[in-house]
């Protein structure tokens, strides 16, 4: 009887890819938690979108939110981009969510929803006198 090729030790490749996107995200949440994204020095650029057009995207200021949760400084980060600060843990809740239900997280009527608050809070965001506006400081 010849041996069995199947193996009950679980997928390397997987393993690998986890543990490597792993690092990588603490490394760059080390980073960015270090250095301080609110200085125009910064590594990252800045947003294209906010650049060409003056006005700022449903993302603007989530490098500077991340910072600010990371150093404790929750006023600042709702301040960044209190959009980002409360609908992605609600995303990652959802995702995990119907993951564990094993139905799909990404749906058109989920999609839809992403969707249009991604555009509210881009309108929002950028009508005159709104005080939640990324802060960048001068160097």
């Amino acid at each position: 009887m010849a041996p069995s090729t199947t193996s009950t030790t679980p997928n390397r490749g997987r393993l690998y890819t986890a543990l490597g996107s792993g690092a990588a995200l603490v490394g760059a949440l080390a980073y960015i938690g270090i250095a301080d994204p609110h200085r125009p020095n910064f590594l990252f650029p800045a947003c294209p979108f906010h650049a060409a057009t003056g006005l700022f995207c449903p993302g603007c200021g989530g490098l500077r939110m991340v910072h600010d949760v990371l150093n404790g400084d929750l006023a600042a980060a709702v301040v960044d981009n209190v959009a980002a600060l409360i609908g992605l843990p609600l995303l990652l809740v959802w995702i995990l969510v119907r993951r564990q239900s094993g139905r799909p997280w990404l749906t058109p009527v989920s999609g839809a929803v992403i969707v249009v608050v991604a555009i509210v809070w881009t309108v929002v965001r950028n009508l005159p006198g709104f005080p939640l506006v990324p802060t960048l400081l001068d160097g």
